[in-house]
């Protein structure tokens, strides 16, 4: 009963159930789009037990709630749409409602897909790479034998979400785009299909072997574990989609509508999306890596200090899709290795102050906040802990450039999607056992968290005044 007067909470604090285009979650987060933003109403969501803060961004109005937050969408669909498994009406904003223009509106819209698209696969994802992680160390230490049956059966559990990613993202993306996501979900079953995946080995094996679509020449490419060629697949499906049930009669648009638009967008995936797609995927990853290249110590400071201001606007989500990118081009990932660090850098500023202030209710709030914050949220301790007393978050953004320098310079490595925090080491052993690079994550986490803990308990809490009782009214029930 406590999460549905939350919800109660929540949607008259956005305007109204009439008010929501539609509302998906992240790890900590509820992202609504809203017909119009003026409608909400931000210092009083604020001020509800529950609510650790409301942010503005990227295109969606963003209630963070913790890591319980999957609880609370449940229940706020079931509550409020519960015709609808999520909620997307397809309206548009309101005429009148002010609209963004230029970079800040190709900004806002490239967030909001990005989330849209990939909040609903972040945990499985991370279980998968966590599973990895793990049979690595399994193999590493002989636990387990590759060629065992044990083995092979919890590596199709880490391994499937990867290979058929795809088919996942197809699902989402449909979703998001408006149309209709089973659909797209067969294409993306479709390029992943296993008499494709056994033509493209044949051309690879016989470069004298080609194929053809009605005389059109057509390049197939693996397309398992890819990300961008399916999200551009969709968006294509859903544009004619939309179009086909305007011009289509009721009578047969339930049916007719999804056979033009698999004929129509698969041939023209294997043919001119997928293949330029493909270009765009592997050229992301080498612009990427040009720039890490040229100095990974810059790189690591870089990203280790700006990742939580990131956080902050929710726009860290703009390279989630890049370090997938990454693994599934080249086997490896180097950006979550140089923010691990910052996540530990905020839990060391946590620690300094839940050790060094004398304020109960502070205190209160820093305790739970910093458990949170070691398993990779670090949300509540930002928002509740860090930021309003300024300095912590100024220690731990300090700290996780210090230690994205350390893995930078020693070559911290990804080589399976995990999560970040304590979780997340894992990922980050080579499959050949545990190297430099692993030790420099290491190394880089420790020495952002212990820069940020002993800055914290020093200078973090001056006099140990109390923070604002505005500040932590809303993060009471927390």
């Amino acid at each position: 009963m406590g999460y549905a007067i939350l919800c109660d909470d929540v949607i008259a604090g956005v305007g109204g159930r009439d008010n929501v285009i539609s509302v998906i979650h992240c790890a900590t987060r509820l992202r609504f789009k809203l017909k119009d933003n003026r409608r909400a109403n931000i210092e009083e969501l604020k001020k509800c037990a529950g609510i650790i803060t409301v942010i503005e961004s990227g295109g969606q109005f963003q209630v963070v709630i913790g890591s319980h937050v999957g609880e609370v969408y449940q229940l706020l669909v079931s509550r409020y749409f519960p015709e609808n498994e999520s909620i997307n009406s397809g309206e548009e904003s309101s005429e009148d409602a002010p609209k963004a223009k230029g970079f800040k509106a190709l900004l806002n819209a490239a967030v909001d897909i990005i989330s849209s698209i990939f909040a609903p696969l972040l945990g499985i994802l991370v279980a998968a790479g966590l599973i990895k992680g793990v049979l690595i160390l399994a193999v590493l230490f002989h636990w387990l034998d590759k060629a065992s049956g044990t083995y092979k059966i919890i590596f199709a559990a880490s391994d499937a979400a990867f290979f058929f990613m795809p088919i996942l993202l197809g699902y989402t993306a449909g979703k998001k785009f408006g149309g209709n996501p089973l659909v797209t979900l067969v294409i993306g079953a479709a390029l992943v299909h296993p008499s494709m995946i056994e033509i493209f080995n044949a051309t690879q094996a016989d470069p004298k072997l080609h194929f053809s679509f009605l005389g059109l020449p057509v390049t197939f490419i693996n397309y398992s574990s890819t990300v961008i060629p399916v999200i551009f697949a969709a968006w294509f499906s859903c544009w004619l989609e939309k179009r086909f049930n305007r011009w289509l009669h009721a009578s047969i648009k339930s049916f007719f509508t999804p056979f033009l638009c698999l004929t129509i967008t698969l041939p023209a995936t294997f043919l001119l999306i997928g293949p330029l797609a493909t270009d765009l995927s592997l050229g992301l990853g080498r612009g990427y890596l040009w720039i890490w290249q040229l100095n990974p110590m810059i790189a690591g400071a870089v990203f280790g200090a700006m990742w939580q201001i990131c956080v902050i606007f929710g726009l860290h989500w703009g390279l989630a899709p890049l370090m997938i990118n990454n693994l599934m081009t080249r086997g490896i990932d180097t950006i979550s290795p140089l923010v691990q660090p910052a996540v530990w850098a905020q839990s060391g500023a946590t620690l300094g102050v839940l050790l060094r202030t004398r304020n109960a209710k502070l205190k209160s709030l820093a305790g739970p906040s910093f458990i949170s914050s070691i398993f990779g949220i670090t949300e509540p301790a930002i928002y509740g802990v860090n930021l309003p007393l300024k300095r912590p978050f100024i220690f731990g953004c300090i700290g996780g450039a210090l230690g994205g320098a350390i893995t930078g310079y020693y070559h911290g490595t990804a080589y399976a999607f995990g999560a970040l925090g304590i979780f997340g080491f894992p990922s980050f052993i080579s499959p050949n056992g545990i190297d430099g690079g692993f030790w420099g994550v290491v190394i880089g986490s420790l020495a952002a968290f212990l820069f940020a803990f002993i800055s914290s308990w020093l200078y973090g809490v001056p006099d140990d005044q109390p923070v604002p009782p505005e500040k932590l009214r809303s993060l009471s029930s927390t």
